[in-house]
């Protein structure tokens, strides 16, 4: 039960702190959508997806009602596509269109998906599927696509690592009209998991349920509204504790949403992601969080650490108010949709070298890295076997989100507008990893992954 405090302190975290459910994304299986006849299979993939999903904008719109939460995002994560064309073997532009039509169909933001899952080898389809990514996000919309390139227990595909430096590279300059946004829909993962509600890296899993609801959170704002309120010398402690019983409020507000979003839709609950995921609004930063804590600006010695203890502490507050949490579960730094880090690499405290070390410790990796057009391929896959080497050791996920800005140089600016905000072009270390990277096979796995 709620009491009165506890009600008009969820509006105030609403009205004024930015408090959000950032999506509702209901998990589609396709496994029975397989067809020799890819026309057939893609009728399949239409029509089941319209069935389950036909209703999830307007429940949204009617729980945001109902409750005044601002639900922000409506979106589909369906089985990697990869699957379905390894049975069907013709061309993977007509799933991406098929995808792509069906979103806007129903009215959702965005569908996700068009992905591959290639850490150990590459099976039928999945070279096919990878290859084609550049076009597929070119020619739609609201899809998405991500490709998992490496897990603790099997170890990195390096042959994947360098074809994904192309794809990324391809992808932008078939967007480049478009602030290459085609590479900014585009994920690529390590230990990804499979119940993630989160774009542009959200595809469900083959272990999941037919049909599921997953709820993501936010509210970057509500944990720094909440830290402001303590003395500057507060002992670390109490600041962690804080953290804490706010990423509870917050989550226990995911767990109604999706509770209730499950009944109204037939369709059983999966998971609450209780990720802080941020915002270009002023006062939605992860980054203006770490500065509350102490920092003079985000990238300043001791980020690291604060942001080991910001991920550690939502997850432990987070945990004890869902039935369920899963997906990423964290903190999010994405560059380009956080005023505090745009901010502070714009100040030249925040470079590329402190967001990898900072990705050790977060719920994801490089995420909305903004670089330089002219990027060669394989520094690309250097930055990309890099964060896989980090998620593999460490036994979390990471990924890299980055955006070879065509036509653009470091120190210039891309505004995409919107929820993905606008990206300084960072500086990178232009030496070359091309021998390491053209090397190809397979980097072994980690004693780590001896647990058995």
């Amino acid at each position: 039960m709620f009491n009165n405090d506890e009600i008009l302190e969820t509006i105030n975290m609403i009205d004024k702190e930015n408090l959000d459910i950032r999506t509702i994304t209901m998990g589609i299986s396709l496994i029975d959508c397989m067809d020799s006849d890819i026309h057939k299979s893609c009728e399949k993939i239409y029509n089941k997806i319209y069935r389950y999903a036909k209703d999830l904008v307007k429940v949204g719109n009617d729980l945001q009602k109902t409750y005044g939460i601002p639900i922000i995002n409506k979106r589909v994560s369906v089985t990697p596509i990869s699957m379905l064309l390894g049975a069907s073997k013709g061309d993977p532009i007509l799933y991406a269109k098929t995808l792509d039509k069906v979103a806007k169909d129903i009215g959702i933001d965005f569908i996700g998906g068009y992905s591959a899952l290639v850490q150990k080898g590459f099976s039928a389809g999945d070279l096919e599927l990878i290859n084609s990514i550049p076009q597929a996000l070119a020619s739609t919309e609201r899809l998405c696509s991500s490709v998992n390139v490496g897990s603790t227990k099997a170890g990195i595909n390096l042959d994947a690592v360098k074809i994904m430096g192309h794809v990324i590279k391809e992808s932008a300059n078939l967007t480049k009209d478009n602030n290459s946004i085609g590479a900014g829909k585009l994920v690529v993962f390590c230990n990804a998991v499979e119940d993630n509600p989160f774009m542009a890296g959200a595809f469900h899993g083959v272990g999941e349920a037919d049909v599921v609801i997953n709820v993501g959170v936010s509210g970057p704002g509500v944990v720094r509204a909440a830290l402001a309120k303590l003395e500057k010398n507060a002992p670390i402690s109490l600041v962690a504790d804080t953290i804490k019983k706010t990423a509870f409020k917050i989550t226990r507000m995911g767990q109604l949403i999706g509770t209730e979003a499950s009944k109204r839709l037939g369709v059983p609950f999966g998971i609450v992601d209780l990720s802080l995921a941020p915002t270009p609004a002023i006062g939605d930063s992860v980054a203006h969080i770490l500065e509350e804590i102490g920092l003079e600006s985000c990238g300043a010695y001791g980020t690291t650490a604060c942001l080991a203890m910001l991920n550690d502490a939502v997850k432990k507050g987070g945990v004890m108010a869902s039935s369920r949490v899963g997906g990423l579960s964290g903190a999010f730094i994405p560059v380009s949709e956080d005023a505090g880090m745009i901010a502070a690499t714009k100040r030249g405290s925040l470079t590329l070298e402190k967001l990898e070390a900072m990705t050790a410790v977060c719920s994801v990796g490089l995420d909305m890295v903004v670089i330089p057009g002219d990027t060669s391929e394989e520094v690309i896959s250097g930055i990309i076997a890099d964060e896989a080497a980090i998620g593999m050791i460490n036994s979390k996920t990471t990924a890299v989100r980055i955006i070879p800005a065509v036509g653009k140089n470091e120190g210039d600016e891309l505004n995409f507008g919107g929820l993905l905000g606008c990206g300084p072009i960072m500086k990178i270390n232009t030496f070359k990893p091309d021998t390491f990277i053209n090397r190809g096979g397979q980097i072994p796995a980690p004693l780590q992954s001896l647990k058995n």
